[in-house]
Formats: structure tokens, sequence, C-alpha cells
């Protein structure tokens, strides 16, 4: 994982995702992956019902199920499952108790800052906050972001 808040948790799931597969070791790396990606997601205070996360570690692909409270939750849940590195894709199988309009994905490029992000979807550079709360507790300053990083862009409030 990159930049996120709690780093003893992005820590054990990073390392447990880039781990090297052997047939001996996959079923454990994949079991240690998939537990401590949901670990992180606890420790971003995302309450999820039922969560259930599985990694797949010659695919990289996670996969993720439970029910969300609402559409801005189950959001979240994907952006921490999609932001560890090795991740390849995230299958989401989540649903959420009252259905919210979608939120818009952005990849962060080189160059890239909320501002510039904000004017390209909303048409103005000064809803780059709506833009930094969506993405909280990931996100911990409006500067921090990377290339590569994957943002969750709410519908225009």
């Amino acid at each position: 994982m990159k930049s996120f808040s709690d780093a003893g948790e992005a820590k054990a799931a990073q390392e447990a995702a880039t781990a090297t597969p052997t047939p001996e070791n996959i079923e454990a790396l994949s079991k240690a992956a998939g537990d401590a990606i949901a670990t992180y997601i606890g420790t971003m205070n995302l309450k999820v019902e039922a969560l259930d996360i599985s990694f797949d570690a010659p695919s990289g692909r996670v996969t993720v199920a439970g029910v969300a409270p609402d559409q801005a939750t189950k959001e979240k849940v994907l952006l921490c499952c999609g932001n560890v590195t090795s991740v390849s894709a995230v299958n989401d199988l989540m649903t959420v108790s009252s259905p919210e309009p979608e939120s818009q994905w952005h990849v962060v490029v080189s160059g890239d800052n909320l501002s510039k992000i904000s004017k390209e979807f909303y048409g103005t550079p000064n809803k780059y906050p709506q833009i930094f709360e969506a993405n909280k507790p990931m996100l911990t300053h409006p500067d921090k972001i990377y290339p590569g990083q994957v943002l969750r862009i709410p519908p225009d409030a």
C-alpha cells in the first residue's frame, strides 16, 4: 500500500500481497493478504456487515463482499482493496443498504492535484475539498496523492 494513515496495517497488507507465491505457500499468502486487507479496512472505521475479503495470490485479484450502509462506504472499501500494490483487480460483490448515485473514478497521473482533478470533473478547481472529503480517511492531506492511486469522484453536490 502506498499512502495510508495506519502504517502498520498498511505495511502488513502490502507485504502479504507482494510475497512471492510458490505452490507450497499460495493458500497461506492468499489468506494472509486477504486478512491484512480486511484488518486495514477496519482501521479506516469502514463498517460493513458480513465483510468477506479474499485475495488470489497468483492473479492478484481481491474479491470483496458484504453490505455497506451507503454508497460512499462501499466505494471507500473498494479503494482500500484496489490501492494495494500487487492488486491487479477488485471483484466487487458488495451491496448497499441505502443506494445512492455512484461516484466516478480517477487514476492519478504525474502532475495531478485535487484542484486540477476538480476542474476536470466539476468545471471548477474550487471543489477540490469535495474530492478530498470523499476519499477520507485514505487521504490524510489534499496534497498527498500519488500516481497510480485511484480516487473516488462523487457526484457534484
